[in-house]
């Protein structure tokens, strides 16, 4: 196959499987339990990702890796529009995820029909209304994740942490597990299609990811901070601290 065509199939697969996940979400997810969602979302995503010549694998090596936690709040560095497909792929949670990303072709719409809760930019009322609804969601015993660099970063980079929402912790007494997300190409550098910054559109990255070199998504699951007794701002330090240690040298901004 020619370049052109290889990209059009890949294309025409990743449509049809946009298709079948709104008709699952429209048709199943409705009487759906919670288990059978999460089987859902899972096998999903993992689809989706090997549509995208995506990889995923468990980072290993370290000491500071851990066993994923059922119930905790959830934390990671935040790349690119796959890191919710990844982490769903493994860990299936309940994302809290900026409101640009409702806007996304479809895509939007299948995340928030999976449970992820969309919140503005500046909007306290808003804050306050999503932070009562992770709290009891934590208090439920579900698995809850957000992003708090509030945006994507390039690879090799750790924007500051948001510390506000790690509160929920704190109220619900669940722990902070931070997870490490890395894109690698087959030598095993930042691959350089993923990244997801700037002027790039979501459709842009699509076509960068189908077009690229296939993807090894690489994520760690690291060591639980206890919030028990803790500050938000002292949580978000440390799972800071935690992520850039698991993915190595990386400029802290």
């Amino acid at each position: 196959m020619t370049l052109n065509i290889q990209l059009a199939w890949r294309l025409a697969r990743l449509v049809f499987h946009l298709l079948r996940g709104l008709g699952t979400c429209a048709l199943v997810f409705p009487w759906a339990g919670a288990r059978l969602r999460e089987r859902l979302v899972r096998r999903w995503s993992a689809r989706l990702l090997a549509i995208c010549r995506v990889r995923v694998e468990h980072m290993a090596g370290a000491a500071v890796f851990a066993p994923p936690l059922e119930h905790a709040l959830i934390v990671s560095n935040h790349i690119s529009w796959l890191d919710i497909f990844v982490i769903n792929a493994l860990h299936p949670c309940r994302f809290v995820a900026k409101a640009e990303i409702r806007a996304w072709p479809v895509l939007g719409w299948l995340v928030a029909q999976a449970g992820t809760v969309f919140i503005a930019r500046g909007n306290r009322r808003d804050l306050r209304h999503i932070f009562k609804g992770l709290v009891d969601a934590l208090g439920q015993g579900q698995r809850v994740a957000f992003f708090p660099e509030g945006t994507t970063a390039s690879q090799g980079q750790l924007l500051p942490f948001h510390a506000n929402l790690l509160e929920a912790a704190i109220d619900a007494r669940v722990p902070v597990q931070p997870y490490a997300l890395a894109y690698v190409d087959a030598r095993g550098d930042w691959h350089a299609a993923v990244d997801y910054t700037g002027a790039t559109t979501f459709v842009d990255s699509i076509l960068r990811i189908l077009q690229g070199e296939p993807v090894v998504a690489r994520l760690g699951c690291l060591q639980p901070i206890a919030s028990q007794g803790a500050h938000r701002r002292e949580l978000a330090v440390q799972a800071r601290e935690a992520i850039a240690q698991a993915l190595g040298a990386v400029e802290v901004q």
